[in-house]
């Protein structure tokens, strides 16, 4: 019988975990790419490309991780001990 590695719920709250960190450092890396093609280029409006895409970057972030939820909780609902009891045929109606 196989047994769950020893950090295996640590694991999976660190990856949780990751969203929350994952969305500042999209933007402020974005900033600091616009900032060094402002810098670069001397033009202003490059720093707020690098803005919108460190944002663009954590809506994806974002937009992944609803993805990878949904998904698990698809995977969880068709279990049969969550269905209800008419959808398995189990009550008589």
């Amino acid at each position: 019988m196989a047994s769950e590695p020893k950090h295996k719920k640590k694991l999976e709250g660190l990856d949780k975990l990751s969203l929350g960190i994952s969305i500042p450092v999209a933007i402020l890396i974005g900033v600091g790419i616009g900032f060094g093609l402002k810098t670069l280029f001397n033009q202003s409006w490059l720093l707020w490309l690098g803005v919108f895409w460190g944002v663009g970057a954590a809506v994806n972030n974002v937009y992944k991780a609803y993805v990878k939820q949904k998904r698990e909780l698809d995977e969880l609902a068709e279990e049969r001990k969550y269905k209800r009891a008419d959808e398995n045929g189990d009550r008589d109606s």
